[in-house]
């Protein structure tokens, strides 16, 4: 028979663990690329030999261009989601990735967890953003994703308002702190590898930029993407996200 004491104590630790599910649920929801609780977003489709590569955080004058070499020299297009302030002080940079035929998406204006910000402030993030890249390139802007790929339910609202598509991705590794180009690589064509299997088409993260310098070291992250283009471009077909939508 339980005591008063006990009920009480029973009592407690359910609430306890009633919040630490709480917690993990929302963390999970506004976190997890695959997670559709707080929205669904463009990943990608059932079409195994078909890869997307991704770029976020740009543009960065220090490596940006060397990215944009690459990609040239392999004939292969890709999706930039840039950052508002630095496309600001990037303007020709951002031109450029246009005029190579890239797809160019927002990423925000600075880079801030939208999940933890205000319905106003995370409007002000894309409306800036989106105001900056179309001024730029005199061209709309469908695509974002946001930081970190934190959302709750106003981000994916708020973004649609202004007629952005949602996208976040089911391929990433910590390319933004290894320091190894192979091991982004190997990494990432174990995931690529397991999608085909899975009969995904692959949608691949990397950053050419660090939000928290204009200009960071990218040079890993630029290595594996000529990895990677080297490895799947005999067997897969190479797409800017649009291409999926």
């Amino acid at each position: 028979m339980l005591t008063p004491w006990m009920t009480g104590i029973s009592a407690g630790l359910g609430a306890i663990a009633a919040a630490g599910l709480g917690v993990g649920g929302f963390a999970y929801a506004s976190r997890w690329p695959s997670s559709r609780i707080f929205g669904t977003a463009l990943i990608a489709p059932q079409q195994p030999a078909e890869f997307a590569l991704t770029f976020d955080d740009g543009p960065n004058p220090a490596w940006t261009p060397k990215l944009l070499d690459t990609l040239a020299a392999r004939d292969v297009r890709a999706t930039f989601f840039l950052l508002g302030s630095f496309a600001q002080a990037e303007p020709q940079l951002v031109r450029r990735i246009v005029a190579a035929r890239h797809l160019i998406g927002n990423h925000s204006w600075s880079h801030p967890n939208l999940a933890q910000i205000s319905s106003g402030q995370i409007r002000d993030q894309l409306a800036r953003t989106q105001d900056m890249l179309e001024q730029i390139t005199g061209a709309q802007v469908n695509y974002f994703r946001p930081p970190f790929g934190a959302r709750r339910p106003a981000v994916f609202r708020i973004a649609r308002s202004l007629g952005l598509t949602p996208v976040l991705w089911n391929a990433m590794t910590s390319d933004w702190s290894q320091p190894s180009f192979t091991r982004i690589a190997e990494q990432l064509a174990s995931k690529i590898d397991r999608l085909n299997r899975r009969g995904l088409a692959a949608n691949i993260v990397l950053h050419d930029g660090n939000h928290r310098q204009r200009n960071g070291n990218r040079e890993p992250s630029v290595t594996a993407a000529g990895l990677l283009i080297a490895k799947y471009k005999p067997t897969h077909r190479f797409v800017t996200l649009d291409a999926w939508a």
